[in-house]
């Protein structure tokens, strides 16, 4: 029988797989076999995004999967290009086309874009009125800091079932994760293994946390890879984690996760290897125009 993930029941009640795959870069022809990969060995989320322009490959893995689609937990986002109540219903409307499903499981709202805070609100009112309509299952944000969730909370009705923010050992954020638990929002991680650390700024092989002596030492002790560590770290913590792959080895090996624990002080030691330094952009500069030579 196929291990599949733990689940956490976000606030909606609905029951969301705590380790699920990410396809970020993935590119078009490696999608699809990537989340077939997965869902038959176990994995049961798949995140996505209008972003990745690879929804449609996301639908055709799942489709391909033995795997029945009530099973799959989908997650998509929208753009910050489809900012707005009409541009944001006509944007989701495309992402369940491309994806090929009736229902997303859970919907985001990509960034804050505090340059844009009136469409920010309006879009998520038209996430809300999505989750109103059956449309989506649940509602939430990404790259959200504490006082965009209080501005955001001023203005609209529904708490965000997830907040999806770059997380991971050297990048730990203990007072946002305090504040989505505070709020009773859960904090998922996307970059969980941290190889965000080489994409904007990049740093000393020593500075990224596959490379951490610690890690390794630890991994060592529990006959696990430092990648598993980490994401067993995460999951010890109460945070979903999203690792991204598109290599079959690498996707079996990011879920055998389930069947060791960390201790106390191994958890202990893993939290102070924060540095409290973002690999990727901070939230507050991205705009609609951030990205357009990605």
């Amino acid at each position: 029988m196929t291990a599949t993930s733990p689940t956490i029941t976000l606030n909606t009640g609905v029951e969301m797989p705590a380790l699920g795959l990410g396809v970020l870069e993935a590119g078009a022809d490696a999608t699809a076999p990537a989340v077939t990969t997965a869902l038959n060995t176990g994995y049961r989320l798949i995140d996505t995004a209008a972003f990745y322009q690879n929804e449609e490959q996301v639908g055709d893995g799942i489709r391909a999967a033995d795997v029945a689609r009530d099973d799959v937990f989908v997650t998509t986002k929208l753009w910050l290009t489809d900012w707005g109540y009409d541009a944001a219903l006509r944007a989701f409307d495309a992402s369940a086309r491309k994806l090929g499903i009736d229902v997303v499981d859970l919907y985001l709202l990509h960034f804050p874009n505090p340059s844009n805070w009136a469409d920010t609100i309006a879009s998520y009112r038209a996430a809300e009125q999505l989750l109103a309509d059956g449309r989506v299952r649940a509602i939430g944000v990404c790259n959200f800091k504490p006082e965009h969730l209080d501005a955001l909370l001023a203005e609209v009705d529904t708490v965000p079932a997830v907040n999806q923010i770059e997380l991971h050992p050297f990048f730990a954020q203990p007072a946002m994760r305090a504040k989505n638990a505070e709020l009773g929002i859960i904090t998922q991680a996307w970059s969980p293994i941290g190889g965000v650390r080489m994409n904007y700024a990049p740093v000393a092989e020593d500075q990224q946390p596959l490379n951490s002596p610690v890690l390794r030492e630890i991994g060592d002790r529990h006959g696990k890879s430092t990648a598993q560590v980490i994401l067993r770290w995460h999951l010890q913590h109460g945070i979903s984690a999203i690792p991204k792959s598109v290599r079959p080895e690498r996707i079996a090996k990011n879920f055998d996760v389930f069947d060791f624990d960390l201790t106390a002080d191994d958890m202990a030691a893993i939290d102070g290897l924060d540095t409290g330094e973002r690999g990727g952009p901070d939230p507050d500069i991205v705009d609609a125009k951030f990205f357009a030579g990605a």
